[in-house]
């Protein structure tokens, strides 16, 4: 069983920078996709960023330099930096891996979100 663990989510004052954590768990082989993505109450949820383990990460385009997305491959870890925090980035964020290789297959996980509020 595939576990996606986030954390760092947090009440912050607009202009201040968060860096949010997810750790995949189990029997893994590889991962080839993890990512971000956020919720917004009444709202779809939406790409923030993703990276294969080798490639160019891809961003939403509502992100606009302020996201960056990493990957710790030996750890099948992401994290995501997000800097110069706005209230509309106050969402759930979610982590995703893509592809996720174990010894009785391949298939998708989400995490459960960690909450980012951005308010003054």
């Amino acid at each position: 069983q595939v576990q996606l663990m986030e954390s760092g989510g947090d009440l912050v004052q607009p202009g201040t920078s968060l860096r949010l954590s997810c750790e995949a768990s189990g029997d893994i082989i590889s991962i080839r996709v993890m990512g971000w993505y956020r919720q917004a109450p009444g709202k779809q949820r939406e790409l923030v960023a993703k990276k294969t383990r080798r490639g160019s990460p891809v961003y939403g385009e509502f992100t606009n330099g302020r996201f960056t997305i990493s990957r710790d491959n030996a750890n099948n870890a992401a994290y995501l930096q997000i800097d110069s925090l706005k209230p509309e980035d106050t969402a759930v964020y979610y982590c995703n891996a893509e592809q996720v290789a174990t010894k009785t297959g391949v298939n998708d996980y989400w995490g459960q979100g960690t909450q980012v509020t951005v308010s003054s």
